[in-house]
């Protein structure tokens, strides 16, 4: 069994929107290439983006906190987007939602309203397919680390992604999926420093004769 040479090789630059189609069968891959760096994911159905991933829907059916290898990436309308079929990293959080200006301002004080963020990365994302920040749902942080604390609360600490880790999302349906590369700089959820990350889309891997 052999690797197919990707369909899609890119980089994404530090603090940056990207979105892409990944059809049904093909796999997503989204590499941290230098470690400690949160990738804000969403997805769509492409031919109804008013089917889109549900982060209660997919605590739900799979009865876990965090996102790993097996987990079930779950539509609003209760069907099964992308599976989750490789992970170096070990988990990811889908409960803290994405970065605002407005989040940023109530954190950290007036003087970062200004600061770009992961919500206004998606309304840019967004708004190239007619879509609105309306239309934004809660969304996977790849790894991002969230750990829940003895009280209940969530808290952002430290990553735990080394350079090169990476996670594979299997698409069931055909999907757009849309990214922010995190730009936060006032939690540790990038260690301070936002990074470059890859995202490759390629078919799955095919059985060939003489292997």
């Amino acid at each position: 069994m052999t690797e197919e040479t990707p369909l899609l090789d890119t980089t994404v630059p530090a603090q940056a929107p990207w979105s892409g189609l990944v059809r049904k069968g093909q796999i997503l891959r989204i590499t941290d290439l230098e470690g400690c760096q949160a990738v804000d994911t969403l997805f769509y159905r492409a031919d109804d983006m008013g089917e889109r991933y549900s982060s209660q829907d997919t605590l739900r059916v799979q009865g876990a906190a965090y996102v790993t290898t097996g987990t079930r990436l779950v539509s609003n309308e209760g069907r099964v987007m992308a599976v989750v079929t490789a992970d170096s990293c070990g988990r990811h959080d889908t409960s803290a939602g994405a970065c605002s200006c407005e989040a940023n301002t109530v954190r950290f004080g007036h003087a970062t309203k200004y600061l770009h963020a992961c919500r206004e990365n998606f309304a840019l994302e967004v708004a190239k397919y007619g879509l609105s920040k309306r239309d934004i749902p809660p969304n996977v942080n790849f790894f991002m680390n969230v750990p829940i604390e003895q009280d209940g609360q969530l808290a952002i600490v430290d990553g735990v992604s080394s350079p090169g880790d990476y996670v594979e999302v299997t698409a069931e349906m055909d999907v757009i999926c849309v990214i922010s590369n995190c730009p936060q700089i006032n939690n540790p959820c990038n260690g301070f420093n936002p990074t470059p990350i890859q995202v490759t889309i390629r078919d799955r891997a095919t059985i060939r004769d003489g292997l």
